[in-house]
Formats: C-alpha cells, sequence, structure tokens
C-alpha cells in the first residue's frame, strides 16, 4: 500500500484520512493550526455526504450532534409564501437515507476522533510540494520536509499545493455578498423560530436557515447582490443593524431572527472555473482545492466527502501503482465536481430573480419538477446529486 501525506486537517482532510486508514493505507495529516479547528458556521450534509459518513462509521456519531427538523421548505422570502415542502421522510424515500444539519466543529470533532492516535501533526503549514520524483517532497514554513508516495492538497480555497502545482488561480467577483451568523434559538424574542431547514428567496438574495445541536442554535447564510464589496474572508465582522437594513422589507421572522445574534460576518463570493487538471506525477488535490464552488447547492463539504471516499478506493484499486490510481481517482470525481460548480452558479442566478415574471415561472418549474419527478423533491433538479454513491466498488472510472 502507498503512503500518503494529506495537507489540511479540515473535513475533506480528515474524511479522507479516516477511508484510506480504514483501506490499510498508511496516512499522515499535517494541518497549518496549532489546533484542529473549524469556523462557527454550520454546514449541510446531504444524502451524498450521508452515505460516505455511514462508509467510515461516523454516521450515528454526527447525527448526534445533528439539527432536528422534520421539513425542508422553501419560500418567498418577503410574503413568507410556501413555494416547496419537503418532509425529511420523502428525502429517505427518495434517496435511501435523511440528510443532516451539524454545526462544522462538531463534525471536524467526529471525523477526528474516528482516527488512530498520531495521524495528524499540527502547526506544519505547506509553502510547496514537488510531484514529480519517485516519491512526492511537502515543504513546510519551519523549515521541515517529507515524503510520501502520494500527497493530498486538502488545504482549502487557497491552496497552496494547487499554487504550487498549476500557479494562481483567477477568481472572479460575482456581484453578490454573503453574511452569517449562529444564533442561539433561546435569544429570539416573541415566537420560537421555525425548527425547519429553510431557504427564503427574495430578490436579488437567498436566506438559508437551519437548525445544529438538536434545536438549541440556528445557522443562518444571507445572500445579496451587492457589487461594492470584494473581500473574500470568513472572518471579517460586521455590524448587525447592517443586515437589518439590507433586509429591510423581507418577512418579520427573519428580522426578528437576525435581531439576536450579536455576531455577524461578511464575505464577497468569488467563482472560480472548474481547472482542468488536479494532479501532476505524485500530488493531487481535493475538496475546496480542487473545485471552490458557490454556496447555492450547499454541496462544498459533500463534494469533498466524495472526494475522499474515491480517493481510498481508487488507491486500494492501484496499490501497487499509485500514479494510475490518482489517474483513476481524477478521473472519476472531476467531471462530475465541475458538474457541481456550474450548477451551482446557475443555481445563484435562479435564487436571486427581482422580475415578478421570472419569479413566478421559476416557483411554478419547481412545482411542476415535485409534481411529476419522485427522485426530485424538491422541485430543483438536483436529485443526481443527492443519489450518488462514493462509497460503492463500482464507482470508479475504468484504469
Amino acid at each position: 500500500m502507498p503512503r500518503v501525506a494529506i495537507i489540511g486537517g479540515g473535513i475533506g482532510g480528515l474524511t479522507a484520512a479516516n477511508a484510506l486508514s480504514q483501506a490499510g493505507i498508511e496516512v499522515a495529516v499535517y494541518e497549518a493550526a496549532a489546533e484542529l479547528r473549524e469556523i462557527g458556521a454550520g454546514v449541510a450534509l446531504h444524502a451524498n455526504a450521508m452515505r460516505v459518513l455511514r462508509g467510515i462509521g461516523v454516521e450515528d456519531g454526527v447525527r448526534k450532534v445533528a439539527g432536528r427538523s422534520e421539513w425542508a421548505v422553501t419560500r418567498n422570502g418577503k410574503t413568507g409564501r410556501v413555494i416547496s415542502r419537503t418532509s425529511r421522510k420523502q428525502q429517505a424515500t427518495a434517496f435511501g437515507l435523511q440528510s443532516a444539519t451539524v454545526h462544522r466543529a462538531d463534525l471536524l470533532d467526529v471525523l477526528a476522533d474516528a482516527l488512530p492516535p498520531g495521524l495528524v501533526t499540527l502547526g506544519k503549514r505547506c509553502t510547496r510540494v514537488e510531484p514529480d520524483g519517485a516519491t512526492a517532497v511537502a515543504r513546510f514554513a519551519d523549515g521541515s520536509e517529507i515524503e510520501a508516495d502520494v500527497i493530498i492538497g486538502a488545504d482549502g480555497i487557497h491552496s497552496a499545493v494547487r499554487t504550487s502545482l498549476f500557479g494562481p488561480d483567477d477568481p472572479r467577483f460575482t456581484g453578490k455578498i454573503c453574511y452569517r451568523s449562529v444564533i442561539p434559538t433561546a435569544a429570539v424574542s416573541g415566537s420560537s423560530p421555525s425548527a425547519d431547514n429553510g431557504q427564503w428567496l427574495g430578490p436579488h438574495g437567498t436566506i438559508v436557515l437551519y437548525p445544529l445541536r438538536g434545536e438549541e442554535l440556528i445557522n443562518v447564510v444571507c445572500h445579496y447582490d451587492d457589487d461594492g464589496y470584494r473581500h473574500e474572508s470568513w472572518i471579517t465582522e460586521c455590524s448587525r443593524e447592517e443586515v437589518l437594513e439590507r433586509y429591510a422589507g423581507w418577512h418579520e421572522s427573519l428580522l426578528r431572527l437576525f435581531a439576536a445574534g450579536n455576531t455577524w460576518y461578511k464575505w464577497a463570493l468569488y467563482d472560480r472555473d472548474p481547472i482542468p487538471r488536479w494532479t501532476r506525477g505524485r500530488v493531487t488535490l481535493l475538496g475546496d482545492a480542487a473545485h471552490p464552488m458557490l454556496p447555492y447547492l450547499g454541496q462544498g463539504a459533500c463534494q469533498a466527502l466524495e472526494d475522499g471516499a474515491v480517493l481510498a478506493t481508487a488507491l486500494t484499486a492501484e496499490a501497487a501503482d499509485p500514479l494510475t490510481g490518482l489517474d483513476r481517482y481524477e478521473r472519476t470525481r472531476r467531471p462530475r465536481a465541475s458538474r457541481v460548480v456550474l450548477t451551482a452558479r446557475e443555481r445563484g442566478l435562479s435564487n436571486h430573480l427581482a422580475s415578478p415574471w421570472a419569479t413566478m415561472r421559476r416557483d411554478l418549474l419547481i412545482a411542476m419538477r415535485r409534481r411529476l419527478n419522485r427522485r426530485d423533491p424538491e422541485g430543483r433538479g438536483a436529485g443526481w446529486l443527492a443519489e450518488y454513491d462514493a462509497t460503492s466498488p463500482d464507482v470508479l472510472a475504468a484504469p
């Protein structure tokens, strides 16, 4: 079996480490931070992601810390009119298991606890990789280096591994921004907020809400068209008053919820085209390092989980020839991930419609799809996402 080094100890990197370790592959993880940690935000895990978590044996642990909701509801952001309503039971019937929503830190803890001890080394910021020798080399900011048969760049959207392989990327500003907060349910004044997994569509924007840790917390992500703010950072704070002013005129339950949020963050959304290659020599990419995408499908983490499962299958199937294993991994994953990137881009346009006529047409199409296709319970034409099984032994492209 090859020796594998993973650069990055986030959700994608630790999922890959679990899958590889359980396949009997020697693996080590190198994380830049001094501790394993995630930002204070939630993550949606659709059925395709939950299959991977089941496959590596952590589904039950994830569901214990997940939010509780019975319905996924899409509404008009101003009037509250229900556009579509799908039960968790409908999702399970359509795709074989239910989705979940969890705090990113809770998911990372579950993944880390499932690993054998000693696999993760902290405080190791990778600066470059050398992919083309008899072994691959990763060099770190502290002057150290490691060798491995395979190196996986799972170091996020601003990946040093990707830059080392292919040069800097070329992001384009979308003209859209996001606000986010995690709000204690008990802090909301008036009637208790709905525990639904909710999406609110309005002119020039989308709001996504879902519960975390049972119904203790509500994860809030608010999108809006704004070409004046261009800073791409998840950790830049903004005022609550800015958020309330931005969504003035939206449904009163949303504004009541927003008023209970003490800490808000703001970032600009940048779009990146699918890259033509993920692999060079003995080094490949995974997750946001390979396919950064807009958040409109809730598939960023899900696709990273899929990557980790397929990577383990490919390297196991080609244990004697890791280069062939990496080739099969990329040829399996890159077409699907690229399709997700482009579909997320399209969904962002659909969600932000400002014309009443265009909005009515979109909502009618959602209703028609739900009625005509049981494999599309949300009516958005994305059943192909949830039904994918990255853990299937038949998932690999032919050698």
